[in-house]
């Protein structure tokens, strides 16, 4: 049989650079309640050409745009059609995904397989989740055989119940440890918001309001610096009576939207392109959906064997703060201090808040940026967990090592 195709190695796919909205709050008087969550993505897409002017449209090879409710304003093959509304050339395909809270993750990481296989030069690759006009889980209809055959406990369909069960399974996992961890992340991300670490990568967005007029949206909306531990000792608990998962230590319900620019390394080198990254290794993997917050542990085991590093070997851990206690179960499980500091050293989503689909992207513009200030460290993880029971990791390799530190960016 004649050969058909050529055999050649894998590419190198690298971040180029990475933009997201500002944060606003899934309530009829936040931020993006009267825009549509499509034109969220679109002021995304336009502003990475428009701070990347070297990367010519039609280089542009796919687009991947990830929702976890694809509905609405959210649906209507998403990449796609905000491709073409971004200005895109018609020649550019695009395409929707869906993973949950890990879209926008797996966005980047099926945009890259097609980049490393030579399918794509150049794509964009992000998400959004617009809550305030698709609440968690609306619209769907979960099959009936999953409880009736018991398939799932009723806790699966209820993140907070999951979080809640978290605690259940791990005593050390306590109330006053996820309270803490909370105000830590709102510490740390007011301070990264007062030395301008995370305004240099938020799109202006102008929005509209019935009752307040015109406006733009230039901050994070949901952060509240003044969160206290005293303040959050007695919160309610929605999920359980006298549970330990409250507003304080969960993410709150949160409008927004992500995307990037992801490009085999030639061809960054051929149009100039900053290299923010390099990818090195992905993995997902599931757990029991009652417990989906452990889910970054295995997806991480994963991701490290393919990368042969260890957890030592890390240097700056960006995990996605959906519920405070999730966090806490990664590090117990890898043996890392709450306070360590290559966790989350600009705060988390329970500060910025947690855009389901589009917030794996948030997490990559975060270690990004990091990897620039930190030249000592050479490897970082993205990792979040995942509804119905999974987790998601990418390892990546900072450009900017350049051997003075460490692994984990300590002196040598």
């Amino acid at each position: 049989m004649a050969q058909t195709h050529q055999q050649r190695a894998l590419r190198d796919v690298v971040f180029v650079d990475g933009v997201r909205t500002p944060f606003g709050k899934a309530r009829p008087d936040g931020y993006y309640a009267e825009t549509r969550a499509d034109d969220l993505v679109v002021q995304c897409l336009r502003e990475l050409l428009r701070r990347n002017p070297s990367l010519p449209p039609e280089r542009v090879g796919d687009v991947a745009v990830a929702a976890a409710t694809q509905s609405g304003d959210q649906g209507l093959l998403l990449g796609r059609s905000a491709a073409l509304l971004a200005g895109l050339p018609a020649t550019v395909p695009g395409y929707s995904i869906d993973r949950w809270c890990a879209g926008a993750m797996t966005a980047v990481t099926t945009a890259a397989g097609s980049i490393a296989f030579g399918a794509a030069d150049v794509v964009l690759a992000g998400g959004v989740e617009h809550m305030g006009h698709h609440p968690i889980g609306s619209g769907t209809d979960p099959n009936p055989r999953f409880l009736t055959e018991r398939i799932v406990s009723p806790d699966a369909l209820n993140m907070g119940v999951t979080a809640e069960n978290l605690h259940d399974r791990y005593p050390a996992l306590t109330k006053e440890r996820a309270d803490a961890w909370a105000v830590g992340s709102q510490t740390r991300f007011a301070k990264a918001q007062a030395d301008g670490s995370i305004g240099r990568d938020l799109v202006a967005v102008a929005t509209r309001s019935t009752e307040r007029g015109y406006g733009l949206a230039t901050v994070d909306e949901l952060a509240r610096p003044q969160t206290t531990l005293e303040g959050l000792a007695n919160l309610k608990t929605p999920f359980r009576p006298h549970g330990r998962v409250t507003a304080g230590n969960a993410s709150p319900l949160t409008d927004g939207a992500t995307a990037c620019v992801l490009a085999d390394a030639g061809t960054a080198a051929e149009l100039g392109l900053p290299v923010g990254m390099r990818l090195v290794s992905y993995a997902y993997a599931g757990v029991e959906p009652e417990v989906m917050g452990f889910g970054p542990v295995p997806s991480t085991e994963k991701a490290l064997a393919l990368a042969g590093l260890g957890i030592d070997d890390i240097g700056l851990i960006e995990i996605n703060e959906a519920f405070a206690v999730q966090v806490l179960s990664f590090l117990d499980h890898y043996g890392i201090a709450d306070d360590d500091p290559r966790v989350n050293p600009w705060g988390g989503a329970i500060a910025i808040g947690h855009p389901l689909a589009s917030s794996g992207v948030r997490l990559m513009i975060q270690l990004s940026r990091q990897f620039e200030q930190h030249p000592e460290v050479r490897w970082g993880i993205t990792t979040m967990c995942v509804g119905l029971g999974m987790g998601g990791t990418v390892v990546w390799e900072n450009p900017h090592f350049d051997g003075s530190g460490d692994a984990e960016g300590n002196p040598a």
